[in-house]
């Protein structure tokens, strides 16, 4: 059911949880990556940190439908099974989880789950039911694997927020490990949409992570107008041509709520869009430590 010393692929919720158990009984730390597919380094990060944490690593690969609404990109999103299963392997996995939807959304199933307030801002209003669908189906996740610690990439900031909100909130005997973003050489934040950007959607889209860092410098100038960062931001990023610009916000670092004067922790956060594709990317940046 789960071989040592192997990477195991496990396609039922019951073999899975049939062979964290056998790495439990061998008195191994569960650390679990949940994602969508389409690995990359950013990915590899996460794999990275809980190899170091010395765990037996479980990584899911789903393209949960719940979380993608009418008209995204759920059709069209990067699926590469046989070359995920590569870099699991290339990175040591103990176990890969590959369930259907069909099994992890059976008939009759209408139970979502919906974090409040947290879910009001930024990518909130620009995809209604999105946070729903990601708490639900990382809960079930949680539930089907029991990790220790679950590790989730910076890069989602309001995912990331989401989820530990959830986590408190329903007692889950899960440790929520937010590990930083990975970036080109050039500053682009690597995600798996990447893949859809034409060769100057993709030199256009540096603009985002341009932006973010000049907001950081002004504020390390002594600039706390949460509004003058924004419109320093969008100066940045207009200048390229987006297709639209979602947002380019700073606010609460915790709260998430918007902010009028910049006084402690904040994430400026940006989603733009080039073409059909949305890029989210974020820093945290708070005034009260030295080089903020």
């Amino acid at each position: 059911m789960c071989s040592a010393g192997t990477m195991n692929e496990l396609r039922t919720i019951h073999d899975t949880r049939a062979c964290i158990d056998a790495a439990r009984r061998a008195e191994r730390r569960i650390g679990f990556v949940p994602t969508m597919g389409a690995l990359h380094r950013g990915h590899v990060s996460l794999i990275d940190a809980a190899e170091r944490d010395g765990a037996f690593v479980v990584v899911s690969i789903f393209v949960n439908p719940l979380q993608f609404g009418p008209g995204e990109d759920f059709a069209r999103y990067p699926r590469d099974e046989q070359g995920d299963l590569g870099i699991c392997r290339a990175a040591r996995v103990d176990a890969v989880f590959l369930p259907s939807v069909e099994d992890m959304y059976p008939p009759g199933a209408v139970t979502v789950i919906h974090v409040a307030k947290l879910t009001d801002t930024l990518c909130g209003p620009f995809r209604p039911g999105h946070f729903d669908g990601v708490a639900t189906v990382v809960a079930k996740l949680l539930n089907i694997v029991r990790p220790d610690a679950a590790y989730f990439g910076e890069k989602d900031a309001q995912q990331l927020a989401v989820i530990r909100q959830m986590v408190r909130d329903l007692d889950m005997p899960v440790d929520v490990i937010g590990c930083p973003i990975v970036r080109e050489a050039d500053g682009l934040a690597l995600s798996s949409r990447n893949a859809y950007l034409s060769e100057d959607e993709r030199r256009r889209a540096t603009a985002i992570s341009r932006a973010l860092q000049a907001a950081r410098t002004e504020i390390a100038a002594g600039e706390r107008r949460a509004d003058a960062l924004e419109r320093h931001m969008a100066a940045v990023v207009t200048a390229v041509r987006p297709t639209a610009v979602d947002y380019l916000s700073v606010v609460d670092a915790e709260t998430l709520q918007p902010v009028e004067h910049v006084e402690r922790a904040v994430l400026i956060a940006a989603a733009v869009r080039f073409g059909a594709t949305r890029l989210i990317d974020n820093i945290r940046v708070d005034p009260r430590e030295a080089g903020a």
